[in-house]
């Protein structure tokens, strides 16, 4: 088993709901063709570099997976059918050097979904702390 990573571009005019069927559409072809997914990274909404079928932005889903070399063109194939998808790009990692910075991306994917995100401070607050030394050394 080799190691992969797909980006897909979803169409940004579908809902919500309908994106994330899609990206589970994406995931259901990766594992019905025996491969083992790794890790998620679901970069969200951005601006395309250029349109793609006058679409100015789309849905941004990166999966790294393990998958028998001979699975990728079906794969691939099935991912050209699904018209939900604007683009996709695969990616082997295939040397030792590549496998290890797979191995690194996928373990820095997993921490960041474990770690809970942290809560910003309200501006007030962070505007009245720093008011406040201001007014004690104008005293």
């Amino acid at each position: 088993m080799r190691h992969y990573e797909n980006l897909v571009i979803v169409k940004p005019t579908l809902t919500a709901e309908e994106i994330q069927n899609s990206v589970a559409a994406v995931e259901e072809i990766i594992t019905a063709n025996g491969g083992e997914i790794a890790t998620t990274n679901a970069m969200g909404m951005r601006k395309l570099a250029y349109p793609i079928n006058k679409n100015e932005r789309g849905y941004y889903h990166v999966v790294y997976y393990s998958v028998a070399p001979s699975s990728i063109s079906e794969i691939e194939r099935r991912f050209r059918i699904n018209e939900d998808l604007l683009r996709f790009v695969t990616i082997k990692y295939d040397t030792n050097r590549e496998i290890k910075a797979w191995n690194q991306l996928v373990d820095k994917m997993k921490k960041s979904a474990s770690t809970p995100a942290k809560e910003e401070a309200p501006a007030e607050a962070v505007a009245e702390a720093q008011e406040a030394p201001v007014e004690a050394a104008a005293e």
